[in-house]
């Protein structure tokens, strides 16, 4: 598999940022499923987003910036039906920080480094992002594997409409390009349009479109009464949070479906409730060319299904 000009081999599955950390360390959580199968090694390494300058979110970070509590009150779980429900708000400590550990330029495999702006006004944002490019830049040189960048438009626990964020996308690609790696524009189908996205197909700087994220509590795409058991969320001190988990299988198929009918072409790294085989399945028959895990990998999940749903995932021929 490639994303622009970086060759993976036969690697299709890509963690969904977050899942491994800041690093590709992974969490606590995972050590005691790691005998039964919780293991990335055949996982595309996604790192957990980064902003421009530090910022605190919702929940504390250590100092090797791992979460402080391990069960932070911004998230909650739905064990039963797979689901789970985040409002962690993109705690992290800033992009030089993070840069100055030196792990990423250390990284001996392709990898991907998920950025986001969150300023107030889309000026801004460009104006922010232009200084991450800037500063990434500036590094660029040390990294001793190829990476390239998953730019967050659709974080549903930020201050701005992530509708406004589409809108974005063009200029976005301009200011990101300069840094002369592939670029992967991330998207919540709850916000993305087919429309919106069917115009990324012509644009030569996007090599590639990841969804979905989560889905923001209140979107009308989920009968939430049904599926979380309640309209109002859990989380609603927070922002109301975003849902992950099985859910997400059945409309993200068939928002990439439906976009794969309009004719996009560009490479669609789909995820957002796989759980087994059958998701992964789904997502191909759908038309994903990459596959996304997220939620298997939680205490509440399957983690002990990521080794065998990485692998099967990985040994699919997709040719589109």
């Amino acid at each position: 598999m490639k994303i622009g000009n970086i060759d993976f081999d036969q690697k299709k599955v890509l963690a969904a940022s977050g899942v491994m950390g800041f690093f590709g360390k992974g969490y606590w959580h995972h050590i005691p499923f790691k005998p039964f199968g919780c293991r990335f090694d055949d996982v595309i390494f996604v790192s957990k987003t980064a902003t421009l300058m530090p910022r605190k979110g919702n929940t504390r970070l250590t100092k090797r910036f791992n979460l402080i509590n391990p069960f932070p009150r911004c998230i909650r779980v739905h064990p039963r039906k797979k689901l789970m429900l985040n409002a962690i708000g993109l705690s992290n400590p800033g992009i030089a920080t993070l840069l100055a550990t030196g792990k990423w330029q250390k990284r001996t495999e392709p990898f991907a480094i998920s950025i986001m702006s969150v300023a107030e006004t889309p000026e801004k944002r460009l104006e922010e992002l232009r200084i991450l490019i800037d500063i990434v830049g500036l590094q660029l040189n040390e990294f001793q594997a190829p990476f390239f960048l998953q730019i967050n438009l659709s974080c549903p626990n930020t201050e701005h409409d992530p509708r406004i964020l589409i809108g974005e996308s063009a200029r976005v690609l301009e200011v990101a390009s300069r840094l002369g790696v592939p670029i992967m524009l991330k998207y919540s189908i709850a916000s993305a349009p087919i429309e919106a996205v069917m115009e990324l197909n012509d644009n030569p700087l996007c090599d590639a479109i990841c969804v979905s994220n989560t889905i923001p509590f209140g979107s009308e795409l989920i009968d939430w009464k049904k599926v979380w058991g309640s309209i109002v969320s859990p989380l609603a001190r927070f922002g109301g949070g975003g849902l992950s988990g099985e859910a997400l299988l059945p409309l993200v198929t068939n928002w990439i479906a439906e976009l794969r009918d309009a004719g996009f072409t560009k490479h669609i790294n789909g995820g957002g409730g796989i759980m087994d085989r059958t998701g992964i399945k789904a997502y191909s028959r759908a038309g994903a060319d990459s596959f996304m895990i997220g939620t298997i990998a939680t205490p509440r999940g399957k983690p002990w299904n990521v080794q065998e749903v990485s692998r099967y995932g990985n040994q699919l021929d997709i040719r589109r």
